[in-house]
């Protein structure tokens, strides 16, 4: 089997550590692998197949000889630096909003649309959390039915905020001082009735990803 040399940017982060986690119980063919962060994580450590990795920081130039790079970093990350893998011949998979609504990035979910892969120009984008599950459930109706309208309501975990917002609910939870707020308002034992920011036209972004999203998918 083909072993292909994979990047992990934003290895520490919550969804970094799962994508980690996830290619371990994939099995995937894993020749050389980098974890990538921020210069505040470097030094830490990483365990993937029995063996102790080093986070390194993330560089233009921490790309080469890289096949598949795992972006999950943030849009601002991924704006900076996903072109520079390219560049040295990575593909892309980018986690975040960067390269959502871009024309030229196909927006992936593979039960939905997976032909879509075999159409990048280095970078494939995959939609928010909400909007996966969504349309993993209403792709074989939609075939069978064409759905004209559909009407949704979201409850999301605090983990969407990520390490940030968990921190706050463990400590809210715990009764102990909040160190540094991701919610403006208590999450513990509560429903704050917002997704990110709010718009001028009174929708917040999750619900306009959601929208413009499902029509790319």
């Amino acid at each position: 089997m083909r072993l292909y040399n994979v990047a992990v940017v934003g290895a520490t982060g919550l969804v970094g550590r799962k994508m980690i986690q996830v290619l371990e119980e994939r099995k995937f063919p894993v020749g050389n692998i980098k974890f990538l962060a921020s210069e505040r994580s470097v030094g830490k450590e990483v365990q993937f197949g029995g063996t102790i990795h080093p986070v390194g920081k993330l560089t233009e130039r921490s790309f080469t000889g890289i096949e598949v790079a795992l972006f999950s970093a943030g849009a601002t990350v991924s704006k900076e630096f996903a072109r520079h893998a390219v560049q040295v011949g990575s593909l892309v998979v980018d986690n975040s909003s960067a390269f959502r609504m871009d024309a030229t990035v196909p927006l992936v979910v593979p039960e939905v649309n997976r032909k879509m892969i075999f159409h990048h120009k280095g970078i494939v984008a995959n939609p928010n959390c909400s909007t996966i599950q969504m349309v993993v459930a209403l792709k074989p109706l939609h075939d069978r039915w064409r759905i004209k309208r559909i009407i949704v309501a979201t409850y999301q975990s605090v983990t969407g905020g990520g390490q940030r917002g968990l921190n706050q609910l463990e400590q809210e939870l715990a009764k102990e001082p909040v160190v540094e707020k991701k919610f403006a308002h208590q999450i513990a034992m509560n429903v704050l009735p917002q997704v990110d920011i709010f718009l001028p036209d009174g929708y917040t972004k999750e619900e306009h990803k959601m929208e413009h999203e499902t029509k790319k998918t």
